[in-house]
């Protein structure tokens, strides 16, 4: 499994081989090029896949666990539109998820918050400001848009966050530092369910089946009509397969709130 300091620590050693060989022969530059571009291609991929713990240990599923269950989680809510048709169906089914929550979103509908609350849910953090810039912010930023994120939540409903996803599932060096700041946990998925591109609600749907088996964790964003048509499937899907839906800490079997 790569890891962000073996990999540097290797290249370092390539690196210094090649300046030793250049000084006693002739070394072609395209060699050089061909290891940089090596080593940003890897760094890129780790950073990126939060599925790899390039950087640092994320939970993306429990395979080990005794129970029939899975976990559905949801990102970039609250939403007034989506998130309480999303709630109205999770309901019907007696189905329960997770929602990681961005801070902006949660203080413009905190009744939305206690709502998913109320009907038994988990939240999480997911950064104040969901900014697409996310992962080039310094580790004191990522500290207090977690922070801030945590202390919105825990005015509305009085719980302290322990979880947390990385927006757009980056990871990198000063998100790791924040997070031992925070004491955070960071919650991964093993099935990327890629609801907010172009897929037609099918292929979608066939992402997340596909070889669906207990401990997975599914990531979906309650922001979209075709979410909401997509959820009503999987929980169909769930059901005929006798697997049931908990909030991820429960799946994990961590705690959830300090």
């Amino acid at each position: 499994m790569m890891r962000f300091y073996t990999i540097n620590a290797l290249a370092l050693v390539v690196f210094f081989g090649l300046m030793l060989a250049g000084f006693f022969g002739d070394i072609p530059a395209w060699l050089y090029v061909l290891f940089v571009f090596i080593w940003v291609l890897i760094t890129a991929i780790g950073s990126f896949q939060i599925k790899l713990n390039y950087h640092f240990q994320s939970l993306n599923h429990n395979y080990k666990t005794s129970e029939n269950c899975i976990s559905i989680t949801f990102d970039d809510g609250p939403n007034p539109e989506f998130t309480p048709k999303v709630l109205s169906i999770l309901k019907e089914y007696g189905a329960k998820a997770t929602f990681f929550l961005i801070g902006e979103n949660a203080e413009r509908y905190p009744e939305i918050v206690r709502q998913i609350i109320e009907e038994g849910h988990t939240i999480g953090n997911h950064s104040y400001s969901h900014s697409k810039n996310f992962g080039f912010f310094s580790a004191e930023k990522v500290t207090a848009e977690l922070k801030k994120t945590n202390s919105i939540l825990k005015e509305i409903t009085g719980e302290d966050l322990k979880l947390f996803r990385p927006p757009f599932g980056v990871t990198n060096p000063n998100i790791k530092k924040a997070l031992k700041n925070t004491e955070h946990f960071s919650i991964g998925w093993s099935k990327r369910s890629l609801d907010t591109t172009n897929l037609s609600e099918e292929k979608i749907l066939k992402r997340i089946t596909s070889n669906l088996k207990k401990g997975d964790i599914i990531l979906l964003h309650d922001s979209s009509v075709k979410t909401i048509a997509v959820l009503e499937q999987l929980l169909l899907t769930l059901s005929s397969h006798k697997l049931q839906s908990v909030p991820v800490d429960r799946l994990l079997e961590i705690e959830a709130y300090a």
